[in-house]
């Protein structure tokens, strides 16, 4: 009887072994499976996580120009400003205060342009062929194109200035009470002037930001940088590094703090010049 209850237990332990093996075996391939499955997608992330990091690569490539062309720096600079200027995150409030260009300056100078080269066309193909009948008509039209376009340049001898872009008054309820809270009672009445300073033979670029339509002296913030501090000697621009500096300045612009008249620029400018150097 012994021996008979023994080989009963052995042969339940050894049938309860078989189903546990067979039930090994059939899990192991779908453990196998979840485990290729898991590295696979682990791959992918890694894969995905490279081919993002190569996207960022590629739109931080920096601008190379040549630094020994005053006029060309000069041009990537104010670019910059003015780009800074119009971003959605400029303001110390985020995108509840957005800044907007104002177009009526250069939309009048557009038109003057157009009408000047309009009157050129004319006298050239319409009026040349009858020459001596219309010399009249020929030398008002000739006149006039040089009127037009002396007046062009006085605006922008005397008008325009050093000015890059200009922009309009806030007009958001919302974007008006938070930047009054912040300190600038007067940016819903006017708009702002940009104007950018780079004389020749100098290093030193400045930002200045004035109220547009103001009478003078404005209210102005400025700000003065070295070029190297955004140029290396490859020509490599730090757009980037140009375009915090000039968000810090705006919103010094847009807290009211702003500088007391020291000649053409601001004194705090001319400090951190030095300082950078």
């Amino acid at each position: 009887e012994l021996t008979t209850n023994e080989t009963n237990k052995e042969t339940k332990l050894s049938y309860q072994n078989t189903i546990l093996l067979e039930r090994e075996e059939k899990l192991m391939p779908s453990a196998i499976f979840d485990l290729g499955m898991g590295i696979m997608s682990n791959k992918q992330k890694e894969e995905e996580e490279e081919e993002e990091e190569i996207e960022v690569e590629e739109e931080m490539e920096l601008l190379q120009v040549d630094v020994g062309d005053i006029i060309q720096v000069k041009h990537i600079l104010d670019e910059t400003v003015a780009l800074t200027m119009m971003s959605e995150d400029l303001s110390a409030h985020g995108e509840a205060v957005q800044i907007q260009e104002e177009h009526t300056h250069d939309n009048v100078k557009l038109f003057l342009m157009a009408l000047a080269c309009g009157l050129a066309a004319v006298a050239q193909f319409a009026l040349a062929s009858d020459f001596p009948k219309n010399r009249l008509w020929n030398g008002v039209c000739c006149a006039s194109y040089f009127c037009i376009s002396g007046i062009i340049q006085l605006i922008m001898t005397f008008i325009d200035k050093d000015c890059i872009m200009m922009t309009k008054p806030l007009t958001d309820t919302e974007a008006i009470k938070l930047v009054k809270k912040g300190g600038n009672k007067e940016m819903n009445k006017y708009g702002i002037r940009v104007r950018s300073l780079f004389p020749r033979f100098s290093e030193f670029y400045t930002v200045i930001l004035e109220f547009h339509g103001k009478s003078p002296p404005s209210e102005f913030v400025t700000e003065t940088w070295s070029v190297g501090q955004f140029f290396d000697v490859d020509g490599l621009f730090d757009e980037e590094g140009m375009m915090i500096e000039v968000e810090k300045l705006y919103q010094r612009f847009e807290a009211g703090k702003y500088d007391k008249p020291n000649g053409k620029g601001g004194s705090q400018g001319k400090k951190s010049a030095k300082k950078n150097n």
